[in-house]
């Protein structure tokens, strides 16, 4: 198929930016993890980062190596040369990453309120939240923040009129069509379902991150004696 309709803009002295949408959209954000995936196979020296986001891919480049026209005729290139057909896309290299959850109580305080607001029962919530498939459409907010697309439509939300001061980590909430996991501690207007006891950031693991872009991810539901012994197992 042709290459859908894509922009290219400068970013940074550093860096382009491949915008293909504005929106979010689960097929334009499919195509942007597809597209990553093929320029990561064979990257060039003098490539440093690509980050993708919802509809847009930023690509950092060393310019010591290279000058940004040249990154940039690169990059062209490499759009107008890949397999645009997401059939033939990296969905078998995805991770499936499993979260496990507590819901409700004193780890998602808006679970009652949330499932009232939708027309659920509590626990109905909980099992149409966990029993979707999601992937992870970006990084960004806050380090290690994954936005999660794949939410039932009909379970989202209006965010919070007012935002809370201080979220814990590991917070599961829903922010509007999106679900997503706050990884340290901060403010934040989500409405909070549950929480994981693992850690979504360390800057001191080798892999820091413990989502990737791109990642499918499922929820896990727990009680609360699993959670604290997997808090546990996973303080130092």
């Amino acid at each position: 198929m042709p290459p859908p309709p894509a922009v290219f803009e400068p970013l940074a002295d550093d860096a382009w930016l491949l915008r293909l949408g504005e929106r979010i959209d689960d097929a334009v954000n499919a195509r942007v993890h597809a597209f990553v995936a093929r320029l990561r196979r064979q990257p060039p020296p003098w490539l440093r980062d690509l980050v993708p986001a919802y509809a847009s891919l930023a690509l950092f480049f060393d310019p010591r190596i290279v000058d940004a026209e040249t990154a940039l005729d690169w990059l062209s290139a490499q759009w107008l040369s890949h397999d645009h057909d997401l059939a033939d896309g990296p969905v078998e290299a995805l991770r499936e990453v499993e979260i496990p959850v507590a819901y409700g109580g004193e780890y998602g305080p808006d679970l009652d309120e949330s499932a009232a607001e939708l027309g659920l029962s509590p626990q109905q919530l909980i099992q149409r939240h966990a029993d979707a498939e999601y992937r992870v459409a970006m990084i960004g907010f806050a380090p290690g923040f994954p936005y999660l697309s794949g939410l039932d439509p009909a379970l989202a939300l209006p965010r919070l009129s007012t935002p809370r001061t201080a979220v814990a980590a590991g917070s599961v909430a829903i922010g509007g069509a999106q679900t997503g996991i706050y990884p340290r501690p901060g403010p934040g207007g989500w409405r909070l379902l549950g929480r994981t006891p693992l850690a979504l950031f360390d800057a001191g693991r080798a892999a820091p991150t413990l989502l990737l872009p791109g990642d499918r991810v499922r929820f896990v539901p727990i009680d609360a004696d699993a959670f604290e012994r997997l808090r546990a197992q996973a303080t130092p």
